[in-house]
């Protein structure tokens, strides 16, 4: 049985996500404790900000039921709370989603691009673990060509979507010329380095990078002409900002209420722009109570982005057609198979 188990953006928010997400550390240690369960027989695991989702192939479906209790016990949430968002999905559903999925168009962002790759990555993780097998293997292969058809055909992504130039437009829309502001970048990975890019080709000339590692924040601010904060010296110059950026990998917090106030006292005057890419997110969400300051998350862009999109919808409906005959297609070619452990899938949502 071909199924997908997860829990998505579109039934769970911000504050449910987070305590969902597996942080990289996490991840393999879970990938080996579940791969051992009883009936199943491949799994690739897909971990983003915005959806935690099991791909796999199972002999029994009491796996499923199996999979989700492991991971609720390894996450410290209950079963039931996971149940009441769940996506589940089985045989030719999978396809269709997976596909869906990859396209962008289960994204917040509707067409972003950063989706495709992130399913990539969880294939080629799979992969490297040996938890892909002939059924996973030619669903995902199958699923990257119908992607690119879909990307390509359509004009769903058009504009290069991303979490990273919304925040900066809106970025602009607030602040107009950028090319006063003073920028502090809070990561130095693939978001930060998007949001970065975006900000200088926007006008943004005073660009301060800081991360964890301080040679990534080095590197990346060499690229810009910009300036490496060390991370622990953060608290002390947060005053000095008129825009800041958190995109890390953090466990937790990285700019508290406590710190903000402080540095609110210094520029009692000046607004202070916060935008927080991170899951789990990197500024604490009661400094959005703290005068002059406006913090926005990853949700909070999403309904920005996505509430003027009408002029896309009818590239959205032309997408979804052409998914769901490749969808069809696929599956028909896989249930094909005499030996098939798909012929008896099924579909719950």
């Amino acid at each position: 049985m071909l199924f997908v188990v997860g829990v998505t953006h579109h039934t769970a928010p911000l504050e449910w996500r987070e305590k969902l997400a597996l942080s990289a550390d996490a991840l393999p240690a879970f990938s080996e404790q579940v791969t051992i369960l009883p009936g199943l027989q491949e799994l690739a695991i897909l971990n983003t900000c915005n959806r935690i989702e099991f791909y796999g192939v199972a002999s029994d479906p009491a796996a499923l039921d199996a999979l989700r209790d492991t991971f609720c016990a390894h996450q410290g949430i209950d079963s039931a709370a996971f149940d009441a968002m769940e996506l589940r999905h089985t045989g030719a559903a999978v396809i269709h989603h997976l596909t869906a999925v990859s396209s962008g168009l289960e994204s917040q962002l509707i067409g972003e691009n950063e989706i495709f790759g992130q399913v990539k990555d969880a294939y080629a993780n799979a992969q490297t673990t040996g938890k892909v097998g002939p059924i996973l293997h030619k669903v995902f292969q199958k699923t990257f060509q119908a992607a690119k058809q879909v990307r390509t055909h359509t004009a769903i992504s058009e504009g290069q979507v991303s979490i990273a130039n919304v925040a900066v437009d809106l970025a602009t829309s607030i602040f107009g010329d950028l090319s006063d502001a003073r920028i502090l970048l809070a990561g130095a990975g693939d978001i930060g380095e998007q949001s970065a890019k975006a900000f200088r080709s926007r006008g943004a000339t005073a660009l301060t990078v800081t991360s964890r590692t301080m040679d990534n924040a080095m590197t990346l601010a060499e690229s810009l002409d910009g300036v490496a904060l060390p991370f622990d010296k953060l608290p002390h110059h947060l005053a000095e900002f008129d825009i800041i950026v958190c995109a890390t990998a953090a466990p937790g917090a990285i700019l508290t209420r406590d710190a903000l106030t402080v540095a609110m006292r210094k520029r009692p005057a000046a607004p202070l722009f916060l935008i927080d890419l991170a899951l789990p997110r990197d500024i604490d969400p009661s400094t959005a109570e703290i005068d002059n300051v406006y913090l926005y998350n990853l949700d909070d862009l999403a309904k920005i982005s996505n509430g003027n999109r009408a002029a896309r919808v009818a590239e959205t409906e032309k997408a979804r057609q052409l998914i769901s005959e490749k969808a069809a297609t696929l599956w028909e070619s896989l249930s094909r198979r005499k030996s098939s452990p798909l012929s008896r899938a099924s579909r719950r949502s």
